[in-house]
């Protein structure tokens, strides 16, 4: 008991410190990706739009199945866009990075639900999902 009395600024810098570092994953805010699993259940049980934001050629190379290309770059006004704001938008690309900075870019145009799927169209394919490639 004589340690935590002698002691106690340092267990207060411990605590705010752990505390600190734990704050950014408990103030998420919404969930900026979600496994290819949950996307697919968006997609079925809430009307979920997937949306390729690679380049024209990556998206030929090979997109999950159904999802619209609309590169990353021409997202902002575009009108490719659901009009319904409050439909779960579901975003991909090879890896996951670009539908990141996508996502975060419509949750500031007023998509609530922009979210990438975590791994991107990798993880879409590992998770056994259709896969096309378009033509030309």
């Amino acid at each position: 008991m004589n340690f935590f009395v002698e002691n106690w600024i340092l267990i207060l810098v411990a605590f705010v410190s752990g505390g600190l570092l734990v704050w950014p994953m408990v103030n998420r805010g919404g969930a900026s990706a979600v496994p290819a699993g949950e996307a697919v259940r968006l997609i079925n049980r809430e009307k979920g739009v997937l949306i390729d934001v690679s380049e024209p050629a990556e998206y030929a190379a090979g997109h999950a199945g159904g999802a619209r290309n609309i590169p990353f770059g021409s997202l902002e006004g575009s009108k490719d866009l659901p009009t319904n704001k409050g439909l779960p938008l579901l975003l991909l690309c090879p890896s996951g990075a670009r539908a990141s900075r996508a996502a975060g870019l419509l949750r500031k145009a007023g998509y609530e639900k922009a979210v990438a799927v975590a791994g991107g169209t990798a993880a879409w394919r590992e998770a056994a999902l259709p896969v096309e490639k378009s033509a030309g």
